[in-house]
């Protein structure tokens, strides 16, 4: 029992480890990563003290990331009756959370993006000549593509998992 428990944090914290160093590819600080995997692997709600506790992070950075976490609809609020207390427990449901990070990153990213894009390309259209034709044709394509791969991420997420999943074997098989 003692041997499973040392086992299981030392493996927790490879994945912890990992999936902070993962969180900067999508568009979020390694701390926050780090504090999602926590919440997610963890069977039960925990208090701000106990994510930093485990993390050795102190309250502000705790603070902060966990509300960021619950902006983004990664993480949720429990209220336990007698306590003054916040715990927080992250979604675990895979597919929800790429959902979730999926329509965030549109929502930050991708949007604020094609709204350049679409600037530019609209200030170039008329434009003459070799360098400014050049130029309104490449914001062109870029907002095409940017547009195809969201309306691509769209649809994938409001797929059922299932379905989704059997797309991708067709595709990739």
């Amino acid at each position: 029992m003692k041997a499973d428990t040392e086992k299981l944090k030392s493996l927790r914290d490879d994945f912890i480890g990992q999936w902070g160093a993962m969180g900067s590819q999508w568009g979020i600080s390694r701390t926050m990563a780090q504090i999602h995997a926590l919440l997610m692997t963890s069977t039960r709600p925990l208090s701000t003290d106990e994510v930093m506790d485990e993390l050795a992070i102190s309250r502000g950075n705790a603070h902060t990331n966990l509300k960021e976490l619950v902006a983004w609809g990664l993480v949720r609020i429990v209220v336990r009756k007698g306590e003054r207390r916040e715990f927080f427990e992250a979604e675990k449901d895979v597919w929800q959370i790429f959902i979730t990070v999926a329509r965030e990153r549109k929502r930050r990213e991708i949007e604020p993006a094609l709204s350049v894009l679409r600037r530019c390309a609209d200030g170039s259209e008329d434009m003459t000549s070799e360098e400014g034709r050049a130029f309104f044709e490449q914001m062109r394509q870029l907002e095409e593509f940017v547009e195809l791969t969201s309306k691509m991420s769209d649809r994938i997420a409001s797929m059922k998992h299932g379905f989704a999943v059997q797309m991708a074997a067709k595709l990739l098989g």
